[in-house]
């Protein structure tokens, strides 16, 4: 008795060459090339990655060139100057009050 397996149209399916070629470049193409998926999909998340950090640092430069406008006035540099330098005039006394729930020390038990 013969098996008759081989006219089964699964059998001419999977015999066939040009399956077997497909098959394997697609299975290269996906784990194997430069370009694969899985790079791609790293390289994808760098992007993203570097886009946020983008539009985070636009911000940060909108931010200071807001700045930079406001310190164009005299007051507003000595504003500045004595709440970031604590810089003062002559003649003037200047007094530092912190409070408790501004400090950074911890009740060590």
């Amino acid at each position: 008795m013969k098996k008759s397996y081989k006219n089964k149209p699964w059998f001419k399916f999977i015999s066939n060459k040009y399956i077997w070629v497909l098959l394997f470049f697609s299975g290269w193409m996906v784990f194997l090339d430069n370009y694969s998926y899985f790079d791609h999909r790293f390289l994808d998340n760098q992007i993203s990655e570097l886009e946020d950090n983008k539009t985070y640092y636009e911000e940060e430069i909108y931010k200071d060139e807001e700045q930079i406008k406001e310190l164009r006035n005299p007051e507003q540099i000595e504003k500045y100057a004595r709440e970031k330098y604590f810089m003062k005039k002559e003649n003037e006394d200047i007094y530092i009050i912190e409070f408790e729930s501004d400090s950074i020390e911890k009740n060590s038990q």
